[in-house]
């Protein structure tokens, strides 16, 4: 399960404009879906940006966006972080049996 951190109750969304600002450990909105960003891929001219959603969202599969609807459809999440879950060796040598 992955853990969220925000600062404040309600969300402030800042729009996307620089796609070379996305990162893997921010949060953003898409559609009302939050989502973290994977990576891009496809070419140059033509570059797919793409997401997961975050645990608990409605929608379960990951996505990709090309470069104007991630400009029209995508904010930061601002003050939220996306942490991936750290288990501890104990845990995991239980789960093993």
């Amino acid at each position: 399960m992955a853990h969220l951190t925000a600062n404040k109750m309600e969300l402030n969304l800042i729009k996307v404009y620089d796609t070379t600002l996305l990162s893997s450990s921010k949060v953003y909105q898409i559609n009302g879906t939050l989502s973290r960003y994977l990576g891009d891929e496809g070419t140059i001219q033509h570059p797919q940006y793409l997401f997961v959603p975050l645990p608990n969202q409605r929608k379960k599969a990951s996505f990709r966006l090309n470069r104007n609807k991630l400009m029209t459809r995508c904010y930061e999440v601002e003050g939220m972080v996306y942490k991936k879950p750290v288990a501890q060796d104990n845990s995991q040598q239980l789960q093993l049996f």
